[in-house]
């Protein structure tokens, strides 16, 4: 009975649960002297356990430790909830080197499949500052059970063009895997002088409307006072993704103001907030089927 009751308290934890929350966090220039700030660390540590799946990005370690460390700090002696990731390759042009990482609950979701788009196209060739590194979740848990996550961050004298290219890193997965439900987010330096109002109209990912943007212009996703950008994005692409979104779930999660910072100490952290959204549970999902599926009935029979 001992073994059998931390199994039934973990289903009854995963079935009570309501959603999936998903985040993209750009945690400026996160190399090693990020990680001697215990400060801005242990907020770097609570920001990515909120979350189901984080999006890690600018991450600089030629060194490979960053992740490890992360996984002891966000592990521990946990036997409850263990973290795994999948960290891309360093991206960039010349010297200058970034890596995307995904860290994720291990019991809610799994990796399928990942690769590293290569920026080939003829006449679009080198499109991407540091390509996207395409992951393949699955989950048995949510209402759709697998769906792809397309990670960018741009160079913001290049965001407009970087945008648009994520069509075709779109079509390119489309003709490598079987797959329905996207996810594109990052930090896509996609607001003020970067991407200006007029620009907008040579972005494939915003003239298309089956792409879904579920963070808006208005948004500000900038830590500095200072500044009022919409520069971290999601986008969605799929009929049962989108309809599986938890109504009013995505936003900016602002760690300054929850954890009650000072501008100062949440610059140590990063200049841009997370931004995130919910995925419905599968429990969830079918428990809001049948409401509308009674609703539907109920009608038929009055009228």
């Amino acid at each position: 009975m001992s073994r059998l009751l931390p199994a039934l308290l973990l289903l009854f934890s995963i079935s009570s649960a309501l959603a999936l929350r998903i985040c993209s966090f750009n945690v400026r220039s996160f190399g090693e002297t990020k990680t001697e700030n215990q400060k801005a660390m242990d907020v770097i540590v609570k920001v990515i356990k909120r979350c189901d799946i984080i999006l890690v990005m600018e991450i600089k370690d030629s060194s490979n430790t960053i992740c490890p460390m992360l996984m002891e700090k966000l592990n521990g002696n946990s036997r409850s909830t263990t973290y795994n990731y999948v960290i891309s390759s360093r991206l960039g042009r010349k010297t200058y080197k970034e890596q995307y990482a995904f860290v994720y609950k291990e019991k809610l979701v799994s990796v399928k499949e990942s690769y590293l788009y290569h920026d080939y196209q003829a006449g679009d060739a080198d499109v991407f500052s540091r390509e996207p590194f395409v992951v393949w979740f699955q989950s048995p848990y949510t209402a759709v059970k697998d769906f792809v996550i397309i990670p960018l961050h741009t160079t913001p004298e290049t965001s407009v063009k970087e945008i648009d290219e994520l069509a075709d890193v779109y079509m390119d997965v489309k003709r490598r895997w079987k797959a329905e439900n996207f996810i594109f987010m990052g930090d896509f330096n996609a607001g003020c002088n970067y991407v200006p109002k007029k620009a907008w109209n040579n972005i494939r990912l915003r003239t298309d409307p089956k792409f879904i943007w579920l963070i808006g212009d208005q948004e500000d996703t900038t830590v500095k006072m200072s500044t009022n950008c919409a520069y971290d994005r999601i986008v969605l692409r799929g009929q049962k993704i989108i309809s599986s979104v938890v109504p009013k779930s995505s936003g900016i999660f602002d760690f300054q103001k929850a954890y009650g910072l000072t501008e100062e100490e949440a610059l140590e952290v990063s200049d841009h907030f997370p931004v995130e959204f919910k995925l419905q549970s599968s429990n969830a999902f079918s428990k809001r089927k049948k409401s509308v599926f009674s609703r539907k009935k109920s009608k038929a029979r009055r009228s």
